[in-house]
């Protein structure tokens, strides 16, 4: 089930910040750390595979998310529950890959890691699958 199944322009949603943080830029984390609600303006197609949506940030900026890094909000801010696609959750490869998470190292002790590098390349490539 799609995001445009469940809302329309001028929903509340909830932003996940870990989930979304290593492509944004320090005013719109700083705005997101205040408060992570946003007003939907407009959707996009993100990568031929989902839609995303444009928000309203409290800040009154503009910022484009990924569907899987919001969640819906209900008229009494509550989080309304996503359902996982059955073909999805089968997957068992998918499911894996999209648990994953790597952060940024800076260390060079990290960077030379060759188990830090496998992880890296496993999650960079979760977005071919």
């Amino acid at each position: 089930m799609s995001i445009l199944d469940k809302t329309k322009i001028g929903n509340n949603v909830r932003v996940n910040l870990e989930l979304s943080k290593d492509r944004l830029n320090k005013e719109i984390i700083d705005a997101l750390s205040i408060s992570p609600l946003g007003k939907i303006s407009d959707f996009r197609i993100t990568d031929g595979k989902g839609i995303g949506v444009i928000l309203r940030l409290s800040n009154g900026k503009e910022q484009w998310f990924f569907e899987n890094e919001i969640d819906l909000l209900d008229e009494n801010g509550n989080v309304i529950k996503k359902n996982i696609d059955k073909e999805q959750e089968n997957n068992l490869i998918s499911g894996i890959l999209f648990k994953l998470k790597y952060e940024n190292k800076n260390k060079v002790s990290e960077l030379l890691n060759p188990i830090n590098f496998f992880l890296w390349l496993i999650v960079s490539m979760k977005d071919i699958f």
